[in-house]
């Protein structure tokens, strides 16, 4: 929330005319990966649980629609999580320019300012630095009562679904188009283990940390979590 609250302190000059106009991008980059790891875990659960031995054409196919359709419902309700957080993030940053704007004096308002900002920030901030950025805000609009859905939201909201439904599909496609299903198997779990990999480098490239090291655990953690849900009934 202090990264988000940072955006409503200081707007780009574009934005000065509506202090509640977006909550926030589509999604952070940790939490895009988490995302997709979360639908490949999901169609993991079906596939890896699948019995390539005696299996028919039909058994294939409800093993798709399955897999499909449980990452649809769960993409739908990451959508309407999202937009949860978005009402409550935008609610929040409005809380904080009324808490400004009802300071007695100027110690409470920088104290509002520098609760909102990321902690590194407001270390470094002296109470010039402070009392300009009260009168910035001071300038913006009125805020409305209550915060309100954008646009923005909603079409987030829909790219949070598309997320976790398209992770479904790389693992999937060897299903599809093939009619060997052991070999289809295998080609899914290298598909699955290719992205595992993916998933883990680019975080660890996100976090400066070993990212060569992050996608080896990845796959690791990958195949953990997906025995862990076979086993309890996932």
């Amino acid at each position: 929330m202090a990264d988000d609250s940072i955006n409503t302190a200081i707007p780009p000059s574009s934005s000065v005319e509506d202090p509640d106009k977006t909550c926030k991008r589509v999604l952070d980059h940790p939490e895009r990966i988490s995302e997709v790891l979360f639908g490949l875990i999901m169609v993991l659960t079906f596939t890896c649980s699948f019995s390539v031995a005696n299996s028919e054409r039909s058994e294939v196919g409800q093993m798709l629609v399955g897999a499909l359709g449980c990452n649809v419902a769960w993409g739908i309700i990451d959508g309407i999580f999202y937009l949860m957080i978005c009402l409550s993030e935008r609610g929040h940053n409005l809380a904080i320019l009324r808490a400004l704007r009802q300071a007695t004096d100027l110690q409470q308002a920088h104290h509002v300012m520098a609760d909102a900002l990321p902690p590194t920030v407001a270390s470094v901030m002296g109470e010039a630095e402070f009392e300009e950025l009260r009168r910035r805000l001071n300038q913006l609009p009125e805020p409305p009562d209550k915060p309100q859905f954008k646009r923005d939201d909603w079409r987030g909201a829909v790219g949070v679904m598309l997320l976790v439904f398209l992770s479904t599909l790389p693992p999937t496609i060897p299903f599809m188009v093939m009619g060997n299903s052991r070999l289809a198997l295998r080609i899914s779990n290298w598909v699955a283990i290719a992205m595992l990999f993916g998933l883990g480098y680019a975080y660890g490239r996100y976090a400066e940390h070993r990212p060569w090291g992050w996608a080896f655990s990845m796959v690791g953690l990958g195949a953990l979590m997906v025995a862990l849900t076979i086993s309890l009934g996932g």
